[in-house]
């Protein structure tokens, strides 16, 4: 069956519409592609047509753009010469939405042709929004819940089939920058403001109103601006005074934000750069290239499935038990401070009722202000509404009172992090809440198996990780005790969809899996500056890895006090095994000397009164001399990146991780684990197992023990295994 439907009134409009089969929205595929090519050849042959709409059959949708499964299986299907069979097939995509501009008309006059338009419902992304751009006319329905844009960027590519070369063109280089290079998304209303679309009008005259301008377009109306004579790029093209600044200033930008880590950026600024100067069908050729090169590139691959496919699996409850549905309806938080009341936002958000616990009513009132102000927030940003802010606020009740977490089926215990602490008021709770309830610890240090002692029913006590703040990090670790059971853990996975956050499931072991990764690679970064590395050299070779801060700033910004705390009692648990004295020189000696990072205004960085840095602590220098021949750029990023990954290896041997999908959503997600990489497992596959355990053993040479290679890599690279060959369930089970 056809996702395209084609048809003709008795006016002579002919209507196309896309109707996805067994999707929610529209995605295109190959045979997508090839059905709506005949359905344009079709109009364009029949005289009795006058014009054609393309809209959609999906009610507040048009498309939500390419199948991302097809585009990530595209190299692999492209024959011997993968990159001939790419470019070869983008420019098959351009040819048909080049038809469609063309529509017939005289390649000498440019007339002839029949007017087409496109009608969309609501969201429009990526291809979604390519084969409108390359109709005559865009028309929206006054649909404030639809975004339309181009986020390719945010995966990995960028717009290949058109859309980089037609948006710059209809809008200039700089008015399309936020669109392509971020991603931005609008609704119609700022779309059209933007120059996206041309129409927007009530949702229930969209199909009328696009009939009307299909009956009374004249020839001149349905010529692109580019293919007329006269042509000239808004803003200028690159040789142009104002063109050539806008260009300077958008290369600046980009290296300025991504720092050379994104393959992606990089490429769409050069099809930018060189299609402008060229006609636009050489263009959409330039444009096929970059994006040739792009896809080429692994990281664009270990993006589109770690970013896409993975994420979205792991949002689907791919490794969900088989427990019927336990969708929470009243959710007990403990302990109103910054987490407690994060976890009351999103909670009551998602429409739960929530019951926020403190021990002073003051203190649970103000958690649940906190829910208050965000609101406030949005509502000045005209991303929330007062009644939307009321609805809300009424499913918290802030209260002192344990009685009102009668009828909870969830409870998540977020209160200073002690062992007795936390021991004591799950006692309290587990007295007064169902037999059934599901109880949570919020920790990020203490193991599940030990805090569950205090539970007289340790089947149903679980380990929910929040990062923070709550209502931005997208991420949470769920983290299984030993004795943990299957309803507990669908509970948690149900809750974490009900709040539109990614899961991970983890089992328990000192610093669960993200905070056991990342607590070496803010070591490593320290290590060197022990050493006499430079520490801007340190910070600026992570971010451009893509990691979002250096390990240095890493530690200023969660508090160097708090990693004195975490590697005294790491030490306490280890004894003779602990790895780290060589940290602890310096983070005690910050400690002592009151540089307890950006809440002391002295840390790593020097500060201003405002909490602004101000640059790197001259002090470090002198307590630890520089060495006069700094070290090679490569080297300090792969200590960097080997500290996190090995971690991540031994983390899946020793079965914390039970899944690299979650090992890659994880680390990107949690902790910004260099995205162009795809995560910890498809940067090993990118470098290839052999590879990398040699490069551990040059490592663990030079720099000690920490960096050996686990015993599943060594046997990996042994055998020529990538990670994906070897243990990824969703081509097990494809």
């Amino acid at each position: 069956m056809s996702d395209f439907t084609y048809s003709v009134d008795a006016d002579g409009v002919a209507t196309i519409t896309w109707d996805t089969v067994g999707k929610s929205m529209n995605v295109m595929n190959q045979q997508g592609f090839s059905d709506l090519n005949d359905m344009i050849d079709t109009a364009i042959a029949d005289d009795a047509v006058k014009g054609v709409i393309i809209t959609s059959g999906k009610p507040g949708s048009f498309a939500g753009g390419m199948d991302l499964n097809i585009i990530a299986a595209m190299k692999d299907s492209a024959g011997d010469n993968p990159a001939q069979g790419l470019f070869d097939g983008v420019m098959d995509m351009h040819a048909i939405l080049r038809k469609i501009e063309r529509a017939g008309m005289d390649t000498k006059t440019n007339k002839g042709g029949k007017p087409i338009v496109a009608a969309l419902p609501g969201t429009a992304l990526g291809i979604g929004l390519e084969i409108p751009l390359a109709c005559h006319r865009i028309i929206a329905a006054d649909n404030p819940k639809a975004k339309i844009g181009l986020p390719e960027i945010m995966v990995g590519i960028f717009p290949g089939a058109g859309g980089t070369t037609r948006l710059v063109r209809k809008m200039g280089a700089m008015a399309a920058a936020p669109l392509l290079l971020e991603g931005k998304l609008n609704d119609p209303k700022k779309a059209e403001a933007a120059g996206v679309v041309d129409d927007v009008v009530p949702a229930d005259e969209l199909l009328s109103a696009a009939k009307e301008w299909v009956l009374n377009a004249k020839d001149a109306d349905i010529v692109k601006p580019w293919d007329a004579k006269g042509y000239k790029m808004p803003g200028g093209a690159p040789y142009h005074p104002s063109g050539f600044m806008t260009f300077v200033g958008a290369s600046a930008m980009i290296h300025g934000k991504t720092k050379g880590a994104f393959p992606a950026a990089k490429a769409l600024l050069s099809a930018v750069y060189e299609g402008a100067q060229v006609p636009f069908d050489t263009a959409l050729k330039v444009e096929a290239r970059w994006f040739v090169n792009v896809l080429m590139n692994p990281s664009s691959s270990a993006m589109i499935r770690s970013l896409f496919i993975n994420k979205e699996a792991l949002d689907k409850g791919a490794n969900r038990p088989a427990v019927d549905d336990q969708t929470v309806r009243k959710v007990g938080v403990l302990g109103a401070g910054m987490m407690g009341a994060g976890i009351a936002l999103v909670s009551a958000t998602a429409g739960m009722e929530v019951v926020l616990i403190d021990q002073e009513q003051a203190s649970a009132d103000k958690g649940k202000a906190y829910t208050e102000a965000y609101l406030d927030k949005g509502i000045s940003r005209k991303k929330t509404t007062e009644e939307k802010k009321t609805q809300v606020l009424s499913r918290i009740n802030a209260t002192t009172d344990l009685d009102a977490l009668k009828g909870c089926d969830l409870i998540i215990e977020a209160v200073f992090e002690d062992p007795t602490v936390k021991a004591e008021i799950t006692k309290k709770v587990e007295a007064i809440i169902p037999d059934d309830c599901i109880f949570a610890t919020n920790t990020s240090t203490l193991p599940i198996s030990e805090l569950a002692k205090a539970s007289k029913r340790a089947d149903q006590y679980i380990g929910i990780h929040f990062f923070s703040p709550v209502e931005k990090m997208m991420l949470v670790e769920i983290i299984k005790g030993k004795e943990t059971g299957d309803r507990a853990v669908a509970k948690a996975l149900d809750y974490v969809r009900q709040i539109r956050k990614t899961p991970i499931v983890v089992n328990d072991a000192r610093f669960f899996y993200c905070n056991r990764c990342i607590i070496p690679y803010v070591n490593e970064g320290i290590r060197m500056v022990a050493e006499g590395v430079s520490p801007a050299l340190v910070d600026r070779a992570a971010q451009m890895l893509g990691m979002p801060v250096g390990p240095l700033q890493l530690v200023d910004e969660t508090s160097i006090d708090l990693g004195a705390k975490i590697a005294r009692a790491t030490k306490s648990a280890m004894g003779d095994a602990y790895p780290d004295g060589a940290v602890d020189d310096v983070i005690f000696w910050m400690e002592s000397e009151g540089r307890l990072g950006r809440k002391a205004n002295a840390g790593f960085f020097d500060y201003d009164e405002k909490g602004k840095r101000q640059g790197y602590w001259s002090g470090l220098g002198e307590k630890f001399a520089r060495l006069d021949d700094q070290p090679d750029l490569t080297e300090v990023q792969h200590r960097l990146l080997f500290a996190q990954v090995l971690e991540a290896v031994r983390a899946l041997e020793e079965g914390v991780l039970e899944d690299i999908r979650e090992g890659d959503v994880g680390a990107i997600l949690a902790w910004g684990f260099a995205p162009w990489s795809g995560g910890p497992f498809s940067w090993l596959d990118i470098l290839g197992t052999p590879y990398a355990a040699e490069r551990c053993d040059q490592l663990t040479e030079t720099y000690g023990a920490r960096f050996e290679p686990p015993k599943l890599l060594r046997d990996m690279a042994a055998k020529g295994q990538s990670f994906y060959g070897r243990f990824d369930k969703a081509t097990k089970a494809a």
